[in-house]
Order: structure tokens, then sequence, then C-alpha cells
């Protein structure tokens, strides 16, 4: 997909990888971005429009597409992440919460913004997933059993989304240099290299993206008998 002059909408867009993304779509010619974020109030880029989006809430999704009713490409990146293991104590209501933001909310999109696109002759959607759609560990068991999720949501809709011609991309990064993986003490992509990346693989109509060498070799072990298993040092 040629993104010159096209329309789009990116959620979670006032910071972090969302704001990258927004930045690089008007810095290399699309004719509109819509920036998406539950307090608009936080956006500070001026020559996007701002749409106050809450994937959470289905009044906030319905009235953010008829908002924007021209896009050619929605950018699903908002999510959440809690750290926390699948036995700690608040597991079921973290594990609630992460699928309600990282998956539901991802279908919430998608169910509201495929009309559009197909009037639009199809379009296409990125969802950002995680590395930890493929690999559960013990400090993010909640957050990457929701990306697990959003990772068969998202080749469920490809599937779905291929008769009205709208192309869908699953988005694969490790860490990311960002205040979500401000804690964390590991190598960390730039956001600005994994839009980069992304919109290459866009641009090449490649439905799957992986970012690192972690998600290559994370990506690489799925078809051994104890895949999303990392097992201790």
């Amino acid at each position: 997909m040629d993104l010159w002059g096209k329309t789009v909408l990116v959620t979670g867009a006032n910071r972090g990888l969302g704001r990258a993304f927004v930045n690089a779509l008007l810095e290399g010619g699309a004719a509109k971005v819509y920036a998406g974020a539950r307090d608009v109030r936080a956006l500070d880029i001026t020559r996007a429009v701002p749409v106050e989006l809450d994937i959470t809430d289905p009044v906030s999704v319905s009235r953010a597409a008829i908002q924007c009713p021209d896009i050619d490409l929605l950018i699903n990146n908002a999510g959440y992440l809690k750290y926390g293991a699948l036995l700690a104590d608040d597991s079921i209501s973290s594990l609630r919460q992460h699928f309600e933001i990282n998956t539901i909310g991802t279908l919430r999109m998608a169910r509201a913004f495929a009309p559009v696109l197909a009037k639009r002759g199809g379009g296409a959607m990125i969802n950002i997933l995680s590395v930890l759609s493929w690999l559960n560990i013990e400090e993010s068991g909640p957050y990457s059993s929701s990306k697990a999720g959003q990772w068969s949501l998202t080749n469920g809709l490809r599937n779905e989304l291929r008769a009205q011609k709208t192309f869908v991309m699953g988005v694969h990064p490790g860490y990311i240099d960002t205040d979500m993986a401000a804690g964390v003490q590991a190598p960390k992509t730039s956001p600005d290299t994994v839009v980069e990346l992304t919109l290459k693989a866009l641009r090449e109509n490649r439905e799957e993206v992986i970012i690192d060498d972690a998600g290559r070799w994370v990506k690489s072990t799925l078809s051994e008998a104890n895949a999303g298993y990392l097992s201790p040092a």
C-alpha cells in the first residue's frame, strides 16, 4: 500500500509508538492523520486531527467511526501492559483488563471500521501485537495471554476481511523504548525504527512483521514441543 495521499487513524496516538506513527505518516505524505486518544488534551501534534477515543467504550468507538469516515488505513496501536504473574492475587482482574483493551478493543475497532475501509476500496489494518504473542513469561502472564489472543484475532480478521479486499497486518515488536517498557532492563528498539519497518512492510504487502532478532528467534521455536515456554537460565 502506498501511503501518499491516504487518510489514516492511529489509536493510542498521544505518546510512544502511536505518536511516532503519526509523525512519520505526516512526514511521509499522508493527506490526513487522525490521532486517537482518550484525552485529546495530551495530543501535541498540531498537523494531526484529534479524535477522542476509548477503545473499551462502544459509544466512543462508534462516535469515532462517524468522525473518521474517510480512512484508508487503521492502525490499532492502543494497548495495555501491567506486569504480573498468572498466579498473582490480582491475576483474574488483570487478565480481564488486558483482554478488554488489547484483544476486545482491537475487535471493537475492526468491527466499527471494516465498513469504512470497504467503502474506500478495502484499505488496510495494522494491529500492533508483540513478540509476547508467542511467548509467555512470568512477569507478564496476563499481557502475553491477551497478545496471543490478539494474534489469533488478527489472523481471523485477515481471513474474514479478505473478501472486501482489506489487507490485515500483524506487527510483533520486542521491547520498545517507550514509557511502557521503561522499567525493563533488556535491549530495546526505538519507536521510529518500529514505525519505519512497519510502513516498509506495508508498502511491500507483507502480512507479518517481526522487528528484531529476539522476535525471529521466538517465532522459529513455535514448532518445538515447549513453544511459548521460556526455561530458567
